[in-house]
């Protein structure tokens, strides 16, 4: 038994040392790269499985690099919180996430488009310009409580439509995704 698990823990190291060759995939509570840096360390897709059980619920693709973000992931980023009535809900609604501005800085895009495609490969095209403060949010939460699939969920692009007058067009309610999975740069 001891020879099993110390095997596991072998090929486990293995598989995460090489994913800091390979490529990234953001996995919160991962050993760090250096104890003055507090960002979670990148683990391969491959390693994915053997380090948490979490479901991955965002990927982010920027070329040959790419983030994937479970739950926790995300909510370990910085929190925005908006309050505002949209055309798909009754009343006023409070919603909780990221903000786009916050994911795209922590995944170093400046610049570009984003393809943000749904669980069932709808997409839209954004801007990263739309990623500004007081912006759109990536919602995991909608009046405290986290979106299922059947409620526009696991995640949602919400922009404060209430807030900016400019938030009340056409285009931006067709950028407003639900059920987002994945985020392309190009």
């Amino acid at each position: 038994m001891f020879t099993r698990k110390t095997s596991l823990l072998a090929a486990v190291a293995a598989l995460i040392g090489a994913a800091l060759v390979a490529g990234e995939t953001l996995t919160p509570g991962a050993a760090q790269a250096d104890s003055t840096t507090t960002a979670p360390r990148a683990v391969p897709a491959s390693a994915e499985a053997t380090a948490t059980s979490a479901p991955i619920l965002l990927t982010v693709t920027d070329g040959a690099r790419s983030l994937s973000f479970d739950r926790a992931a995300l909510e370990a980023l910085p929190r925005t919180q908006i309050e505002t009535s949209t055309i798909w809900t009754e009343g006023l609604q409070r919603f909780d996430g990221v903000s786009l501005k916050d994911l795209l800085a922590h995944a170093e895009v400046t610049s570009g488009t984003l393809q943000a495609t749904a669980i069932n490969d709808y997409s839209v095209t954004i801007p990263v310009s739309d990623a500004v403060e007081d912006g759109p949010i990536i919602a995991y939460l909608a009046n405290d409580t986290p979106m299922s699939r059947r409620d526009k969920g696991p995640l949602w692009i919400v922009y404060p439509y209430d807030d900016n007058p400019d938030y009340q067009a056409e285009t931006i309610y067709s950028r407003s995704i639900w059920q987002l999975d994945r985020l392309i740069v190009e």
